[in-house]
């Protein structure tokens, strides 16, 4: 997963255009490469942090639920109904998360 930064993107593109042309007169600079390569290293370490941030998000999902589970199963007659409503919500909460993940890991 790679995560560009907004002037991260110019200048990779600005880059890529002037590679472009040099590469229609045969003529390719290697130091034009090496940046956009510095650059393409530096988005695929923040990627990288991106996702597993993500990951982190969404186990503490997943335990959330769990808890809520726990919660319903051992709530008395009366908080039942609000044990079961904070189960919906952490499952919202964890599709949200996991759908992040998977959009994320497709990138």
């Amino acid at each position: 997963m790679f995560s560009y930064t907004r002037a991260e993107s110019r200048q990779r593109g600005k880059l890529f255009r002037k590679g472009f042309r040099q590469a229609l007169a045969d003529n390719v600079d290697p130091a034009l490469e090496r940046q956009i390569q510095a650059i393409d290293q530096s988005a695929a370490e923040r990627g990288r942090r991106e996702l597993n941030a993500l990951h982190n998000v969404r186990d503490n999902d997943r335990n959330a639920v769990a808890q809520a589970k726990a919660k319903v199963r051992t709530a008395s007659r009366e908080d039942k109904a609000a044990a079961r409503q904070a189960l919906r919500d952490a499952e919202q909460q964890l599709k949200r998360s996991e759908r992040a993940v998977d959009k994320a890991e497709r990138q």
